[in-house]
């Protein structure tokens, strides 16, 4: 993805945003205010709210498809990378929380297409990789088979987002990292042989 400077600059912004004010504070008008210009200017690089949401969607899967296209290359166990393709999540998450009032919002997909398509790619896309790894453990006995790869991903990202949507309610207090990494090792402690 090749972004401006003014576009990352927006990226920013918007996540200050989200984590104070949530998904209804994420305006034009607030955003314009955050970045010191006026609201004209802001739709020089996008005609709406939508399309500044489905950029940082857009980002959010760039940087998730690099981390786990990096973890993918290396000669680990389908074992290890579970557990490197988990901890980068968490770390990133707890790094950069605002994607949470994002990806957890379900009133963004409710009223927007073009958000609900940006959502379901990166969804997709998780899926695919996931799937990969799964499919690769059961392929060299390390996973179990007796469910289906499609299934323990969906068992896998449930689980998950369950996590995530748990540290956004709890106002993002405890250390996901922690927590997260606990979760998953219970779930890998299920799938493995």
């Amino acid at each position: 993805m090749d972004l401006s400077e003014r576009q990352l600059e927006i990226i920013k912004a918007s996540g200050k945003i989200l984590m104070e004010s949530g998904i209804a504070g994420l305006t034009t008008k607030n955003l314009a205010r955050e970045m010191h210009f006026s609201e004209s200017a802001l739709y020089r690089h996008f005609k709406n709210k939508e399309a500044i949401v489905t950029l940082l969607i857009a980002y959010l899967s760039e940087n998730i498809t690099q981390r786990f296209d990096t973890i993918f290359n290396t000669k680990q166990s389908p074992e290890e990378k579970f557990k490197a393709l988990f901890k980068s999540q968490f770390s990133y998450f707890k790094q950069n929380p605002c994607f949470m009032n994002i990806v957890l919002s379900d009133g963004l997909i409710d009223n927007s297409d073009e958000v609900k398509n940006a959502i379901q790619q990166l969804l997709q896309t998780n899926f695919i990789r996931f799937n990969s790894l799964i499919k690769g453990g059961q392929e060299t006995g390390v996973f179990r088979t007796v469910i289906a790869s499609e299934e323990l991903v969906h068992i896998v990202m449930g689980t998950f987002r369950l996590q995530m949507l748990k540290w956004k309610l709890a106002s993002f207090e405890f250390d996901i990292e922690v927590q997260g990494q606990k979760t998953m090792n219970s779930i890998l402690a299920l799938i493995k042989v």
